[in-house]
């Protein structure tokens, strides 16, 4: 018998494509089923709830998943990721340089925002770089006319954002933490906050007045709360 989305605890988006809001900090992880193929949006916060996301996509896809792309480089959305091994792995440039030489901060950030210790140690200690770095846009082919593509958006809320953009009725965008619906957006040490508002520009050329935008935290938005949020951002921050 097939599983359906909303019985494993997620969200269905679109025929094929759909998400789950985590708990712990309310992260998002999506996914978009091909032909043969199924490609996660982000990995959760450690290596077991990795694996036990890994467990419901591959249910729902009937098959293996076999592209995972990171939205951005911090621990709620990467330290998953060593679940999905054999996975081919997209992330922004920069992002394999995060992990190499910045796992003492990912580490600490972590554990300061209420991951256990050992979780965030085995997490860091299993980090591997993404084999495929995005520079631009990105077109992965996931079979029977299927598409994504992975565009860097950034820098906004890090140097390094990705947002995966999925053609269909509706499109579907998943936005990272650009977009945070569930409270303010962070802007952390690692934010570009003068170049935040032209990330959403860009994140609105991409998906268009009609689609569903999936924030990192929070419910599913439209174009116009994306539009505010940027004017919001640019008024904090003082930028045009």
């Amino acid at each position: 018998m097939t599983v359906t989305w909303e019985e494993l605890g997620w969200e269905r988006l679109a025929a094929g494509v759909g998400r789950r809001r985590l708990p712990g900090w309310d992260c998002t992880v999506g996914l978009v089923l091909g032909e043969g193929t199924a490609l996660m949006v982000d990995a959760g916060s450690g290596l077991a709830e990795g694996a036990r996301l890994r467990a419901q996509a591959e249910e729902l896809a009937d098959g293996r998943v076999t592209h995972l792309a990171l939205t951005h480089p911090h621990f709620d959305h990467v330290f998953g990721a060593a679940a999905l091994a054999g996975t081919e792995v997209y992330a922004a440039v920069g992002v394999d340089a995060v992990f190499a030489y910045e796992r003492a901060e990912l580490r600490l950030d972590a554990v300061r925002n209420g991951l256990a210790v050992a979780d965030a140690d085995e997490a860091v200690d299993a980090l591997v770089p993404p084999g495929h770095l995005v520079s631009g846009e990105w077109t992965l082919d996931l079979g029977a006319g299927r598409q994504a593509l992975l565009a860097n958006v950034g820098p906004g809320h890090t140097a390094h954002d990705l947002a995966v953009l999925v053609p269909g009725s509706p499109e579907v965008v998943f936005c990272g933490d650009l977009v945070e619906e569930s409270g303010e957006p962070q802007a952390g040490p690692d934010a570009v906050p003068s170049r935040w508002p032209d990330a959403l520009d860009r994140l609105l050329s991409l998906g268009g007045e009609d689609a569903l935008y999936v924030p990192g935290h929070g419910a599913v938005v439209d174009a116009g709360f994306v539009r505010r949020q940027r004017d919001e951002l640019a008024t904090r921050f003082g930028v045009s």
